[in-house]
């Protein structure tokens, strides 16, 4: 009879825990304040005064800002899923004028595939025993014995 009542409960537990998780980062400015943005005429600090802080600046070319969007779903223990994502790029010429706006979004984004290369170190691998019972007596008078002061009338 317990059982009875207390399996709506846990199913009401498993559903909630299986419901999506919608996360957003970043954020992209207002149309309006897009519009202010004058090619030409727009300067970085007028810029930064509508748009705020960029969400990266290019590592090579601090005349190119970036301003990211993304919406992922995350459902349980399942990999997050893209669902949006947005790139505003804001390019300037040399004199710190707006040289280019460029939208793009999800389409536009490529999958990096990381390298699984290991760096081989130099030194010796250790056992798991080797590693938990290596400094036992090791702990003491840390000073080598060749720079200790020697003490007249001592040994």
């Amino acid at each position: 009879m317990r059982a009875s009542r207390l399996a709506p409960l846990a199913m009401a537990v498993l559903i909630a825990a299986c419901s999506p998780v919608v996360d957003s980062r970043g954020s992209l400015p207002e149309a309006e304040d897009l519009d202010k943005i004058k090619v030409g005429a727009s300067t970085k600090d007028e810029v930064a005064t509508l748009l705020g802080s960029p969400s990266a600046v290019a590592t090579f070319d601090p005349n190119t800002w970036y301003y990211i969007s993304k919406r992922t779903e995350t459902v349980a223990f399942f990999r997050p899923e893209v669902l949006d994502q947005k790139v505003l790029t804001v390019r300037f010429d040399e004199a710190g004028l707006v040289r280019e706006v460029v939208h793009t979004g999800k389409e536009a984004a490529e999958n990096i595939d990381p390298v699984s290369r290991t760096t081989p170190t130099s030194g010796q691998t250790f056992s798991i025993f080797q590693q938990l019972f290596g400094n036992i007596g090791r702990f003491g008078d840390t000073a080598p014995r060749r720079n200790r002061a020697r003490v007249p009338g001592g040994s």
